[in-house]
């Protein structure tokens, strides 16, 4: 089983209603992503390498897992038992602990700032190995071209950014 990133492309009002009804979020999501809709889109595997990555560059939103939360989490350590014991109690879980968002506002900024990047750029002077001492999953970095594989995701999230900003739309972000 795999850990796979994704967003959904919300209007203004739409995230308000997914702030008070999360069961509703969930069942768009769902229906966007089996619509294989433009509204949807995923990293699948390459989520926490892109959010590294980014996170390198001093790219300063979550872009991945989002800003903003849907849900309110305990102040524990994310592999506590603790955190384990709430995420398990927890009846949003979209599959690895609840959603979060991006507001139009960041998803703007992200769209703008991920406008001057490259694939290239994002990894150039990476050593893979940095990865992998970062724990970063999945934990492949020693495969020929694997930081390849994550930048290739680079212009589909583009793409996805720049029609969320231009829609002045917001995105709900989780990880299944």
């Amino acid at each position: 089983m795999s850990i796979n990133g994704n967003w959904l492309r919300v209007s203004p009002g739409e995230l308000e209603q997914a702030k008070s009804d999360l069961d509703w979020a969930y069942e768009l999501a769902m229906q966007e992503r089996d619509d294989h809709s433009d509204r949807w889109a995923a990293t699948d595997k390459a989520w926490q390498g892109l959010e590294f990555l980014l996170d390198r560059l001093g790219f300063d939103i979550p872009l991945v897992l989002g800003a903003e939360r849907f849900v309110e989490l305990p102040d524990v350590e994310p592999d506590s038992d603790e955190m384990y014991d709430f995420l398990e109690d927890l009846d949003d879980d979209w599959g690895y602990g609840p959603p979060s968002y991006l507001t139009p506002v960041q998803v703007a900024t992200a769209a703008s700032r991920l406008a001057a990047l490259t694939e290239e750029g994002l990894i150039r002077g990476v050593d893979p190995q940095e990865l992998t001492r970062a724990d970063v999953y999945p934990d492949t970095w020693d495969r020929p071209g694997a930081l390849a594989w994550v930048a290739h995701y680079l212009p589909g999230v583009q793409n996805f950014f720049a029609a969320a900003a231009r829609d002045g739309a917001a995105v709900i972000c989780w990880l299944d």
